[in-house]
């Protein structure tokens, strides 16, 4: 047995071998009871003319190696914590500054050496004259390399949990539980072999073989996998545990799996998984790639994230699973399930050939889903998500690191740019992206090329790889796109950073009844970022930051609608344009108001609708004006027009974004008047709208509520819950009937709108403290066969967004009561994912933040800390840890929450967790960062923080790893400038994990029974 070497100093890092692994056998047998695994690897490896194979081998124990049944020499480079060496290192820093350059150091290191192969092979390469007779060229060195092995501890790539064994998956984190070549450009197949106890059900990778009881030990049992289709380690997935089975009632290859507590939720939550897997099928016309596919869902706790993916497998956290009295979990659920589908086909089935590609499967797989929420969910919800993705992407677009195939943004980040939020923007750009090649091309013909991708992928000489410039080949070839739309589609929208930023206005020209519309036309990227990306792409046209394409303009008249496809996206950046109306006004007469109507067209009595376009055909035939109506572009359009058309337009276009955008235009609104909160309530008590515009109405009526208005949003809201959900005769509330989905998901919201009114002193109304306070006191979920948790963590929430004053503050002994009932009652019976516990913990810190001056942070320390104890619930601890994380930040500052914070993570046990107490501090040194007062860090703070980052806890969590950085930079308070484009793009991802809060009213809730126009 060769002992693992310790690199020199001046050692040279060892080179990849240049060697291919052409199929790869890994036979283990574990342990449970002793935390135990062990057995071998077989690699059929293509070995090049050096006569040396390089392989990725962390945290594992070299036994022997043998070449062709040979034992031969082998050389192994473990990863070295040389803790003296750093500690000098440390030794100097003592300002922020100096603690970033180091991370930054520490962490491209890092991931660079990651990338070298650590396990050096000798396989002597011998002279071959044998010919291959099927095609006459001369036989590769191909060499059977075995590895027999044993994992050092299960804590990196693969973990122990009580009787549970699972892998998570991590990026370069396969090696850490079998030798492999961990790189995105090797793939091979896999014969797979896992020895467990016989109580104990091993799932993998592939189709099951078979099973067999072990032949020296009847107490053991062997399962045989096979996976025909070349994959990357990284997908290789293994979870040992006491599984409960599944097998789909519809499809019988599809496997469903669940610890046996989570049976009955399990059962009720797939049931509707075939039909996103036929869907699938039959929008690509092909069979499922895998011979089978399996979903697995384990406790919280024990996965890294709330899904991993592997070969035809999923593993998930049971936190998604709901039963059917459950309804706020279901929509969330549906789609992450359909996600983990898609990138089975888009992701692991057909991968990218560089990793700038990766942004087109990403795409891919998101607009597989998207076809999958517009068909089973609804186009409202599929349009309304859309629109909210595209207006996060467009805010947060505005640098070179959001340029999807630039080497700042993939390729120099090691794979770093997928993770936290930057990583979901990069997903919705992608999808937005591709959603605009479809409306080119049409539905069809988009089609046709994912078809023709996927079928060459399964062709006799299958091609699995799909490049962005073979894509651009597609566009052109199948989806008859024009070349030079083509060649400056890509690099603008692709290659480039920046989304169409538009502002418009018009005048009406009665005289020649056209509509003039003036546009200037901006980028949301800095025009340094743009230029930069712009540059260093070939085929990018010198100086013109447009985009190719012309945007539509869509005119409601009173005779009609007319699209007007007019607005050029490149060129001169102020237009004006000439829209002919083809109304005239002499066709309409003038009809007189109703008598006691107010002269903005209310009645005194405020509910009637008032006279829309009646009142805006006196001056013009417009009823209203959209840009991008079918939102062609991904774009920011700021739109200007008078009050009434944004009234029309929300009354009467049935499109969910026209009437996302109007309330969002009439709340913003410097002046309102009553026609406009009459507007807002009208449309918020129409059964037929789509609920989530609704609830968007709801705010915005609770934002125009102010004495100026005589309280009339906060008096509509209020008559509109009482008209639903009170008994009229006793003025109570009724016991809760959840049967009208949609109606539930609107009065949810209705307590935490009311809870947002202020009025002048930026205090809360008597009257909306005593609204939420009589809905807590007399909630009653009785004879209701639906869970009223969600219910009532929204009422509990909406206790923390109350505003005390000093004559209101009478009400708080009683809302802490309501508060401290629930905390015990759930302690009793504890709710669906501790919910509402989650939600008491939260309430109670908001109001002690608020408060501050007249409650003693010992006494609130006092109330959570029990609550971080490792028997609750892992959600509930969790939760806990971030509330004293922000008590300790409020009272004594960054530096003291820092180190509380690095206490907390050596504490915490499970990886899932980490990543979130470490997603909380780096929140919190972004508020610190924008505050005036900065207190100092402590260079002890530093180098502990320093200590971590470079530590055996980051390396086993590079989510951990990730928001370690990004903490040390914010903390040097970093700008782009003086770094090199590594530096720089990690910042640039630090900063969007921290500054970009996109949180997009996408209430958890299933619409199958909402609206559905």
């Amino acid at each position: 047995m060769a002992k693992p070497r310790k690199p020199k100093i001046d050692d040279s890092k060892p080179d990849n071998s240049g060697a291919v692994v052409r199929h790869q056998k890994l036979c283990l047998s574990i342990k449970m009871d002793k935390r135990q695994i062990y057995g071998y690897t077989e690699l059929e490896i293509a070995v090049p003319d050096i006569g040396i194979v390089g392989l990725h081998a962390e945290n594992l124990g070299i036994e022997s190696v043998f070449v062709d049944g040979e034992p031969t020499e082998f050389e192994y480079y473990p990863r070295q914590q040389n803790v003296v060496e750093s500690e000098k290192k440390w030794s100097r820093v003592s300002t922020p500054s100096l603690a970033a350059d180091t991370a930054a150091s520490a962490y491209t290191s890092a991931l660079e050496k990651e990338l070298v192969p650590n396990l050096l092979i000798r396989a002597p390469n011998e002279q071959q004259d044998q010919v291959n007779l099927d095609n006459g060229e001369a036989k590769q060195n191909v060499k059977l390399v075995r590895i027999n092995y044993w994992v050092e501890k299960a804590e990196t790539g693969i973990h122990f949990n009580d009787n549970v064994l699972h892998t998570d998956n991590q990026i370069r984190r396969a090696r850490c539980w079998f030798p492999c070549m961990d790189e995105a450009s090797q793939r091979c197949c896999y014969d797979l072999e896992f020895t467990v106890a016989h109580n104990l059900v091993a799932v993998s990778t592939g189709s099951l073989l078979y099973q067999v009881l072990s032949k020296d030990d009847h107490s053991h049992k062997t399962y045989v996998y096979r996976l025909d289709v070349p994959v990357t380690a990284q997908w290789i997935s293994l979870v040992v545990a006491p599984f409960e089975i599944l097998p789909d009632h519809h499809l019988g290859f599809i496997s469903h799996m669940c610890l046996p507590a989570n049976l009955s939720k399990l059962r009720n939550t797939v049931e509707f998984f075939h039909n996103a897997f036929n869907h699938y099928e039959e929008y690509l016309d092909a069979k499922f790639p895998f011979g089978s596919y399996t979903q697995v869902f384990l406790a919280p706790e024990m996965a890294v994230s709330s899904s991993s993916l592997g070969a035809s497998i999923s593993i998930f956290s049971s936190q998604v699973l709901y039963d059917e009295r459950v309804i706020d979990q279901t929509i969330d659920t549906s789609i992450k399930l359909a996600f983990a589908l898609a990138k089975q086909w888009f992701g692991v089935y057909v991968v990218p050939e560089e990793p700038s590609d990766e942004w087109l499967l990403d795409g891919l797989a998101g607009f597989l889903t998207d076809l999958f929420i517009k068909k089973f969910l609804g186009n409202n919800e599929a349009r309304y998500r859309r629109y909210k993705a595209n207006c996060a992407v467009c805010k947060a677009d505005d640098s070179g690191a959001t340029a999807l195939t630039s080497s700042a943004s993939c390729k120099d980040l090691y794979g770093t740019h997928c993770i936290g939020i930057y990583g979901k923007i990069r997903s919705w750009k992608s999808v937005a992206i591709l959603q605009m090649l479809e409306k080119q091309m049409g539905p069809e013909s988009f089609r046709k090329i994912l078809q023709k991708v996927v079928f060459r992928a399964r062709d006799t000489n299958p091609v699995r790889s799909l490049s962005t410039k073979e894509f651009r080949h597609f566009a052109t070839k199948v989806g008859n796109l024009e070349r030079p739309f083509v060649k400056e589609f890509f690099p603008r929208w692709v290659g480039s950073c920046g989304c169409p930023m538009l502002r418009m206005g018009f005048s009406y020209n009665k005289r020649k009844n056209m509509v003039e519309l003036a546009v200037l036309r901006e980028c949301t990227a800095t025009p340094d970022a743009s230029a930069s990306v712009l540059n260093s792409d070939s085929d990018n046209r010198e100086g013109d930051i447009g985009w190719p394409g012309m945007m539509s303009i869509r005119v409601y008249e009173l005779d009609g609608m007319y699209d007007h496809p007019i607005l050029p996206l490149a060129g001169e950046m102020w237009q004006l344009l000439e829209i002919q109306c083809h109304s005239k006004l002499a066709a309409r007469r003038f009809q007189k108001p109703k008598k006691g109507s107010k002269p903005d067209g209310s009645d005194e009595n405020g509910d009637a609708v008032p006279a829309t376009d009646i009142r805006s055909s006196l001056e013009s035939p417009l009823l209203w004006i959209r840009a991008d109506p079918e939102m062609e572009y991904l774009a920011e359009i700021q739109f200007n027009q008078p009050v009434q058309m944004w009234i029309n337009q929300l009354e009467k276009d049935e499109d969910v974004v026209a009437q996302a955008q109007a309330i969002a235009a009439l709340e913003a609104l410097p002046q309102l008047s009553f026609s406009v909160v009459n507007a807002l309530n009208n449309f918020l008590r129409d059964p037929k709208a789509f609920w989530r515009v609704r609830i968007e109405a709801a705010f915005a009526l609770a934002n125009t509520a102010s004495e100026e208005t005589d309280w009339s949003g906060l008096l509509h809201l209020v008559k509109f819950y009482k008209s639903q959900r009170f008994d009229a005769t006793i003025g109570l509330p009724k016991p809760n009937d959840f049967h009208d989905f949609p109606e539930y998901f609107v009065l949810e919201a209705i307590p935490q709108a009311v809870a947002t009114v202020r009025a002048a002193d930026k205090k809360s109304p008597r009257e909306a403290i005593e609204f939420v306070l009589q809905l807590l006191k007399y909630n009653d979920n009785t004879g209701n066969p639906y869970s009223d948790v969600f219910w009532l963590a929204a009422l509990v929430q909406s206790v923390g967004q109350l505003e005390f004053g000093q004559q209101s503050v009478v009400f708080l002994s009683s809302l802490l009561k309501r508060i401290d009932r629930l905390l015990q009652f759930d302690r009793l019976m504890p709710s669906y994912n501790g919910i509402l516990t989650i939600s008491c913990i939260r309430t109670l810190v908001q109001i002690a933040l608020k408060l501050s001056g007249s409650v003693h942070l010992d006494h609130v320390f006092e109330l959570i800390k029990p609550f971080q104890d490792f028997k609750t619930l892992w959600q509930i601890r969790i939760e806990a840890s971030r509330a004293l994380l922000d008590l300790e930040f409020h009272y004594r500052g960054i530096d003291a929450a820092l180190s509380l914070f690095i206490r907390y993570l050596k504490e915490e046990q499970t990886l899932r967790g980490q990543a979130k107490l470490a997603a909380h501090a780096m929140r919190l040194c972004q508020i610190r960062d924008r505050s005036d007062s900065k207190d100092d860090i402590k260079s002890t703070t530093l180098v502990a923080l320093l200590s971590v980052l470079e530590g055996h806890l980051a390396f086993n969590n590079i989510y951990l790893r990730h928001n370690l950085f990004c903490i040390l930079h914010i903390l040097a308070g970093r700008t782009d400038e003086g770094f090199g484009w590594v530096e720089a793009g990690m910042h640039l991802l630090c900063r969007f994990n921290v500054e970009f809060e996109f949180q997009p009213c996408f209430q958890s809730a299933d619409t199958i029974w909402g609206s559905q126009r």
